[in-house]
C-alpha cells in the first residue's frame, strides 16, 4: 500500500518537473536555427528538445536494424544467433509436444500413433535418450521386435541408459523364450543396478529354472542385503534352494555333499517337510537312526504329513506290522486328533489286521470329511471285517468322486502338484506351495461317477458294536516309555 503511493507521488513530481522545465523553454524566447544547403530550420526551445529526442529514436533504430541484419547473416553462416536461438527454442516446442502426445498414445495401447510421434519427436529433439525410448516401447508393443532391438541397443551406447537398455532386452528375451540369452543379460543388468527388485526376482526365477541353485543362493543373498526380503522369508527360501542342491547332489550320487546339504536345509527351515524327510534319509544314510527321528517328530510337531510318515518307516524297513504300529506312537502322540495322524493310525492298523483298530483309528472322518484315502480304509475296513461285497463297493464309489484332501498347491495359481518342487510349473512362482485342499476339491465327473453309488449301492449302516467308539484308542497313541 505504502509503496503503491510512494509510485503514485515519483509519477507526479515527474509530470511536474517536465511541464515545468516546458514551461521555462517557452518562455526563454531563444531558439535554434539549422542550415542545410538552400534548407533552413528554425526551431523553439521545446521544439529543439522534440527534434533532439526523436534524433536519438532515428539513431537507435538504425543501430537495431544493423543489427538484425548482421544477424541475419550469421545465422545464414550457421552462427549462434538471437534467431537461431529462437528457431532452436521453436524446434524444443514441438518436439517435446510431439514426445508428449507419444507417451500419451503408448499408454492409450495405440503403438503405431506412439511410433509416429517418437518419429516426429527426434526430427526436432534428435536421437535422445527419450525419443529412443518411446521408440522401443512403442514398437515392443506394437510387435515390432527388430525396431525395439535396435533401439534398446542405441540405449546401451550411454552409461546413463544402459541398464534400461539392457532390462529392455531381457523382457524381449523373455517374451521370445530365449532363457540363455536371458539369464546373461539379466545377470549383467544385476551388475549395473544390483538393487533393482524386479532384476533381482526375475535373475532369481532364471537361475532356478536352470538349476543353477549357488548362483540363485547368491541372489536371494542380495535380495535380503538390499531390504527387498525379510530375514525369515530369506532363511526359508534359502532352505529351499539348499534343499534343491541336495536333491541335485543325490542325483549324482554324491552321498556326502548330498547329506550335507539336506541337514543344512533342515537346519534351515525345520518345518519345510521335504527337508526333514531328506535330512532324516541322510541320517539313515550315516547309520544314525536316533538324529533320523528327532527331525521327522520335529517336523511332525509344525504339520504332520504321509512324506514324514514314509521317512519313519524306512528307519525299520524290517520290522513287523505290529511292530511297527507300536514305534510309530512315538510320531502319533504328538497330534493325535490330527485327520492325518488318525488315517495313519487305520492304515498301520490295516496293515497289521487290526480292523476293528483300524475303524476306531478313523471316527468320524468318513462322515465329518470324507476324502478319497478315508473312504478307502473305510472300504479296506469293510473288506477285513468280511463285510458285503455291495457295501465295499459303495465306498469305493464315494471315493472316486470325493476330494483328495491336502495337497501341494500353489499359492499364487491354486494349481495342484503331485510333488513338491520349489518352483511352480504353472505360473513359475518360487517357494509358492503348500500343503493344503485345494479350492476346488471336487468337479463333476464325465463318466458319471456320481450314478456309481445308486448302481453298486450305497455304504449299509453297520450294527453298533460297544467295542467301536468315535475316538482314537488311547493304547494307540499312547507314547512308549523312555
Amino acid at each position: 500500500m505504502l509503496w503503491s503511493l510512494i509510485k503514485i507521488l515519483i509519477f507526479v513530481a515527474l509530470v511536474v518537473a517536465l511541464t515545468f522545465g516546458a514551461s521555462e523553454l517557452m518562455e526563454s524566447g531563444g531558439a535554434l536555427r539549422l542550415a542545410v544547403g538552400d534548407l533552413e530550420l528554425n526551431l523553439g526551445p521545446l521544439q529543439a528538445v522534440i527534434a533532439a529526442l526523436l534524433l536519438i529514436l532515428a539513431v537507435w533504430l538504425f543501430l537495431k536494424i544493423v543489427g538484425f541484419l548482421f544477424a541475419v547473416l550469421r545465422f545464414l553462416n550457421g552462427d549462434e544467433t538471437a534467431v537461431s536461438r529462437y528457431f532452436d527454442r521453436s524446434r524444443e516446442q514441438k518436439g517435446l509436444r510431439a514426445l508428449s502426445e507419444g507417451m500419451m498414445a503408448l499408454a492409450a495401447g495405440e503403438p503405431r500413433t506412439a511410433m509416429s510421434r517418437a518419429a516426429k519427436a527426434r526430427k526436432y529433439l534428435g536421437q535422445n535418450a527419450m525419443t529412443t525410448l518411446l521408440n522401443a516401447q512403442a514398437a515392443q508393443q506394437a510387435g515390432d521386435s527388430r525396431r525395439a532391438q535396435e533401439s534398446y541397443k542405441l540405449l546401451l551406447e550411454d552409461e546413463r541408459t544402459r541398464f534400461v537398455g539392457v532390462r529392455g532386452l531381457l523382457k524381449q528375451k523373455l517374451d521370445e523364450g530365449d532363457t540363455e540369452t536371458a539369464l546373461a543379460l539379466a545377470q549383467k543388468a544385476f551388475e549395473i543396478n544390483p538393487k533393482h527388485s524386479e532384476t533381482q526376482d526375475i535373475l532369481l526365477k532364471l537361475q532356478a529354472d536352470l538349476h543353477d541353485w549357488s548362483g540363485a543362493r547368491s541372489t536371494l543373498s542380495a535380495k535380503m542385503k538390499s531390504g527387498a526380503l525379510p530375514k525369515a522369508v530369506y532363511k526359508r527360501r534359502d532352505a529351499v534352494l539348499a534343499l534343491q542342491t541336495a536333491k541335485d547332489v543325490f542325483d549324482e550320487n554324491a552321498s556326502i555333499e548330498a547329506r550335507e546339504a539336506a541337514i543344512l536345509a533342515n537346519k534351515q527351515s525345520p518345518d519345510l517337510i521335504p527337508a526333514a524327510a531328506m535330512a532324516a534319509r541322510s541320517y539313515l544314510a550315516q547309520g544314525n537312526k536316533k538324529y533320523a527321528t528327532r527331525v521327522l517328530k520335529k517336523a511332525w510337531e509344525a504339520e504332520p504329513h504321509p512324506d514324514l510318515a514314509a521317512a519313519f518307516a524306512e528307519i525299520e524297513p524290517d520290522e513287523t506290522p505290529a511292530e511297527r504300529l507300536k514305534r510309530f506312537r512315538t510320531l502319533t502322540a504328538i497330534h493325535p486328533d490330527h485327520d492325518e495322524t488318525r488315517m495313519l493310525i487305520a492304515e498301520l492298523s490295516l496293515a497289521a489286521e487290526d480292523f476293528p483298530g483300524a475303524r476306531r483309528a478313523l471316527g468320524d472322518i468318513v462322515a465329518r470329511h470324507p476324502t478319497q484315502r478315508a473312504l478307502t480304509i473305510m472300504a479296506a475296513v469293510e473288506r477285513g471285517e468280511g463285510g458285503d461285497e455291495a457295501v465295499v463297493r459303495g465306498w469305493l464309489a464315494r471315493a472316486l468322486t470325493a476330494p483328495r484332501g491336502p495337497q501341494w498347491c500353489c499359492d499364487n495359481c491354486q494349481t495342484v502338484h503331485a510333488t513338491w518342487a520349489p518352483i511352480c510349473d504353472n505360473c513359475g512362482g518360487f517357494d509358492t506351495l503348500s500343503w493344503r485342499e485345494p479350492t476346488q476339491k471336487s468337479t463333476p465327473s464325465a463318466t458319471g461317477t456320481e450314478l456309481l453309488p445308486l448302481i453298486v449301492g450305497a455304504p449299509a449302516a453297520r450294527p453298533a458294536d460297544p467295542m467301536d467308539e468315535d475316538v482314537i484308542d488311547e493304547k494307540a497313541v499312547e507314547p512308549t516309555s523312555k
